[in-house]
C-alpha cells in the first residue's frame, strides 16, 4: 500500500521518484529534505516494508523508482494519493517517458483520486498536451508568495479535471491573485525550526478571494515548531473545502 499520510488533505503518498532541489523560498525549510536527512541519520532502510521509497540515496539526489509502479494496482478500496511527496514528478532530470507512465498508471487505476503537484510550471505547461489527462489527476502548483503568480497561468492551460493551488508555505499575500480555471485552493503556514510565521491577514485575504469567486478554501495549519502547533481554526472555525467534480 501507499505510505499513509498525515497530511490533512489526502491519504497516501505515493513517491514514483524521490529526491529535489531548490527553486523558489518556498523550498528554504522543506519538510522532505529534512525526512530524508533525519532518516539516513537514523540509519534508516531506503525503502521500507511497504515498498515505499523514503530516501534516495546520497544528499537528496533525483532517483527514479520504477518498482513502485505497480504499487496503486494492490491498494484494497479507492485511495486519494498524494503523488510525489518527497519529489516534483516535472523536475528536469525526470524523463518524460517516466512521467507518462506514472500518468499511464493513474489512469489504469480509476478507483485512486490523484493529486500531482509542482513547482516546476515551466516544464508542466510544455508537456501538458502530450499527457493523457484522466479525470482521477488532479494537477496543482504551488504559489507561496506574489512571485510565483505565473504559476497559476501554466496551471490554467493545463487540461486536468481539478486545478489547484497549494499556498504553503504562505509567506506573503497573494495580492492580485486571479482563480479563474482553478478549482481550490490549499492554504498553510510553516513549520518546524526556523519556521517562517504567517500574517492572519494573508490566510484571510485567501480565503476571502476564494469565497468571491466561489472556490473550495482548505486551510491546513498555522504552523509553528510542529505542524499541529498553531492548530487549524481561521476566524473559529475548520475549512475543509474540497473541489466539486470538474468536466474536461
Amino acid at each position: 500500500m501507499g505510505e499513509r499520510s498525515g497530511i490533512e488533505w489526502t491519504e497516501v503518498t505515493w513517491n514514483p521518484t524521490t529526491g529535489c532541489d531548490r527553486v523558489s523560498a518556498g523550498c528554504d525549510n522543506c519538510y522532505a529534505l529534512t525526512l530524508a536527512k533525519r532518516l539516513k541519520a537514523m540509519g534508516a532502510a531506503k525503502y521500507r516494508n511497504d515498498g515505499d521509497p523514503r530516501t534516495s540515496g546520497p544528499g537528496f539526489g533525483l532517483t527514479l523508482h520504477p518498482d513502485t509502479l505497480r504499487a496503486p494496482y494492490g491498494w484494497r478500496g479507492p485511495r486519494t494519493v498524494f503523488v510525489d511527496s518527497m519529489s516534483d514528478l516535472f523536475h528536469a532530470r525526470v524523463p518524460f517517458d517516466f512521467v507518462r507512465r506514472v500518468f499511464a498508471v493513474m489512469a489504469d487505476t480509476p478507483q485512486h483520486t490523484y493529486q500531482v503537484l509542482t513547482k516546476r510550471t515551466r516544464r508542466l505547461r510544455r508537456v501538458a498536451d502530450r499527457l493523457e489527462w484522466p479525470s482521477n489527476v488532479w494537477m496543482g502548483v504551488s504559489v507561496e508568495s506574489s512571485e510565483e503568480l505565473g504559476r497559476v497561468d501554466d496551471l490554467r492551460v493545463v487540461p486536468a479535471a481539478v486545478r489547484f493551488l497549494s499556498c504553503e508555505p504562505l509567506l506573503g499575500p497573494l495580492d492580485g491573485l486571479e482563480l479563474d480555471g482553478i478549482h481550490w485552493v490549499i492554504a498553510g503556514g510553516e513549520s518546524g525550526p526556523g519556521h517562517r510565521p504567517m500574517e492572519v491577514a494573508w490566510a484571510r485575504g485567501l480565503r476571502d478571494t476564494c469565497h468571491r469567486e466561489d472556490v473550495a478554501f482548505f486551510f491546513k495549519q498555522w504552523g509553528g515548531h510542529t505542524p499541529k502547533a498553531g492548530g487549524r481554526l481561521l476566524d473559529g472555525r475548520t475549512w475543509d473545502q474540497l473541489p466539486l467534480p470538474v468536466s474536461v
